[in-house]
């Protein structure tokens, strides 16, 4: 059939054409040559790809305030206190802790002068004022706080309030001495002078009815005390974390202290000064400047030197020669001694200030007036001579007023004449109660009648305790040719006759000696009196005693005082 035919042949056609592909591929296939394989190249390792989680929040920071403080026990009081003040003022600052290991700021106690101070508590060991010891040894104040007493502490008790017991056993350690007795506050010096007990008391609790005692030589009276090597100091420090620390020393200010030096005024009080006769021919022979040479030291120290002149100046005065004229003039060089012991305040409270008539005291006042130095009792006129003189030394202010009841009549200022301040017991009174209505500090003395003897006499007693029921904080007896005796009475402070300071009269052992008063002031008010002992020599000079002639002379005023 012929589509069978066709078929067949269609068949073949397709069988040819597939064999010829066969053909073709293995044709083409010998003939090129093999291809040269491409490498195989290590592929780069991926950049990692940190995992996907949800991230962790960050700490949240601690507040920088407030900050914990441990403020430990035995603290002094001035310390503690304004610790905590600060504290109650600024909570948004400090919050106190009881724990010292979990405090950010931590108070510590008898640190290093060179750490960080915030206080400083300084103390002074004290005997009743009529005691003969001056000076302890470290040794023997240590021994008697913490095993027994010895030295010149041996028998006697050793008197603290429980307060200062408390803050010393920091850096003395518990006291361990059966000698340690602790006392109120307002017993303590009653309790001493009752028996042969000392003290330890504070600085600022000072007061005239003790006596400081010098510690291996150093006194908290001495005006360059150095704090950081004297054994009775308590310091307290500051440590922790830094803001904590500065942010406290600015609130708190200068560091804390219970002795600042510019609170310290120190006052010398001095007796008779006549530079005539014999005293004015040693001037003549050795120098203007040979009174004082072995005490100028004494004179220079204070800030305020007091000295009452009872002779004034002339241009007309004769060269010294009679020792025993009693008509008394200066040479008006001579006023370079004052200048060269830096008197500060001149009493012209002196029975001989118009020997030499009128002129002579004018001239006196004239040069007082050019050199800027200060008088009271004695002026121009009664109105100044019974007038208060008002002195500023830091923070205080002292009024001096001063009479002189004896005459001569002569002597005694008038409305229109130079001269001394007569007593006009009334006004003086009265002047002594405004100045302490004032504020101020009344210094009262005295050109009283001379006595040839230690005590006072009762009339004497009567007239210098009137002064202080007055106000007067000190009243000091200016015309004793020979010391006298103290009194402590309505809380003042009373001496009776000093002796001379620049005078010949050699006569006797008691016109010879001589007492020089340094009066210690401290924020405002009178805390000791330290007793200095001089003897004259060559009708002139006085020198510091000896430690035989010094005591002598003090169990003789002590006794005259009735202690």
């Amino acid at each position: 059939m012929k589509l069978t035919t066709l078929s067949h042949r269609a068949l073949w056609l397709i069988l040819l054409a597939s064999l010829s592909a066969v053909l073709f591929v293995a044709c083409s296939s010998l003939a090129e040559p093999e291809p040269t394989p491409t490498p195989t190249r290590t592929p780069r390792p991926p950049t990692p790809v940190p995992p996907t989680s949800t991230p962790t929040p960050a700490p949240t920071p601690t507040p920088a305030w407030p900050v914990t403080v441990f403020i430990p026990q035995g603290l002094p009081a001035l310390a503690a206190d304004a610790l905590k003040a600060i504290l109650a003022d600024h909570p948004d600052l400090f919050v106190q802790t009881s724990s010292i290991e979990i405090a950010d700021v931590q108070i510590v106690q008898n640190v290093d002068p060179q750490a960080i101070g915030i206080a400083e508590m300084v103390y002074a060991v004290v005997a009743p004022f009529p005691t003969l010891t001056d000076e302890v040894t470290w040794t023997d104040v240590a021994s008697s706080w913490s095993i027994t007493p010895t030295g010149s502490f041996a028998g006697r008790s050793l008197l603290v309030t429980a307060e200062t017991a408390e803050v010393l056993a920091t850096a003395m350690g518990q006291p361990g001495s059966s000698a340690v007795e602790i006392v109120p506050a307002e017993e303590i010096v009653q309790r001493a002078w009752g028996s042969s007990a000392w003290a330890i008391v504070p600085f600022d609790q000072l007061e005239p009815r003790w006596k400081v005692l010098r510690v291996d030589g150093v006194s908290v009276l001495d005006k360059d005390l150095d704090t950081s090597t004297y054994p009775l100091v308590v310091r307290v420090g500051v440590a922790g974390i830094e803001r904590g620390v500065v942010k406290l020393q600015e609130l708190l200010g200068a560091t804390l202290t219970n002795r600042d030096p510019s609170k310290i005024t120190v006052l010398m009080m001095t007796g008779v000064t006549a530079l005539t006769r014999a005293t004015a021919m040693r001037m003549d022979r050795h120098g203007v400047l040979y009174p004082a040479e072995d005490i100028r030291d004494w004179l220079v120290e204070p800030d305020i030197t007091h000295i009452s002149n009872e002779v004034s100046f002339a241009e007309s005065c004769p060269p010294p020669g009679d020792y025993y004229t009693m008509v008394f003039c200066s040479s008006p060089r001579f006023i370079e001694l004052l200048e060269d012991v830096d008197i500060d305040v001149i009493e012209l409270t002196g029975n001989h200030l118009l020997d030499w008539k009128v002129g002579a005291m004018e001239l006196s006042l004239t040069m007082y007036d050019e050199r800027g130095i200060p008088y009271f009792g004695g002026g121009w006129n009664l109105e100044q001579a019974q007038s208060p003189l008002t002195l500023t030394h830091g923070v205080h202010t002292f009024g001096f007023v001063g009479c002189n009841p004896v005459g001569p009549s002569y002597d005694w200022a008038t409305e229109d004449r130079p001269g001394s301040a007569p007593c006009d017991y009334d006004l003086l009174h009265n002047q002594i109660r405004e100045l302490r209505d004032q504020g101020i500090i009344p210094i009262a003395t005295f050109q009283y009648w001379e006595f040839n003897q230690y005590e006072p006499t009762a009339r004497q007693r009567t007239d210098f305790r009137a002064l202080a029921e007055a106000g007067a904080v000190i009243v000091s007896g200016s015309q004793a040719h020979q010391p006298q005796g103290f009194d402590f009475h309505a809380g003042a402070f009373i001496h009776y006759g000093l002796g001379n300071l620049f005078f010949d009269q050699m006569q006797s052992l008691p016109t010879r000696q001589e007492f020089l008063d340094r009066h210690v002031f401290y924020d405002g008010r009178h805390i000791s009196t330290e007793i200095l002992t001089a003897i004259l020599e060559d009708y002139s000079r006085p020198r510091p005693m000896m430690p035989d002639e010094r005591e002598a002379l003090l169990k003789t005023a002590f006794a005259a005082s009735g202690w």
